[in-house]
């Protein structure tokens, strides 16, 4: 597996459980944080690993 791939799939993984954590878990109350602000945080990683993963491959490709 090469490094653009892993970060294209790790990327992915975290976008989504940043999604579901922003979408389902409006109601849910934990002591520390929101969770819905987790997830925001968790998309915008994701969807920078994401796009870091599409920059490796578009530049290691001749």
């Amino acid at each position: 597996m090469t490094r653009e791939s892993k970060n294209l799939l790790e990327g992915a993984v975290t976008l989504l459980a940043g999604l579901a954590l922003w979408l389902f878990t409006g109601d849910v109350e934990v002591p520390v944080v929101t969770l819905t602000k987790v997830g925001a945080v968790l998309m915008c990683v994701g969807g920078a690993q994401t796009v870091w993963g599409v920059y490796g491959a578009a530049r290691r490709s001749p």
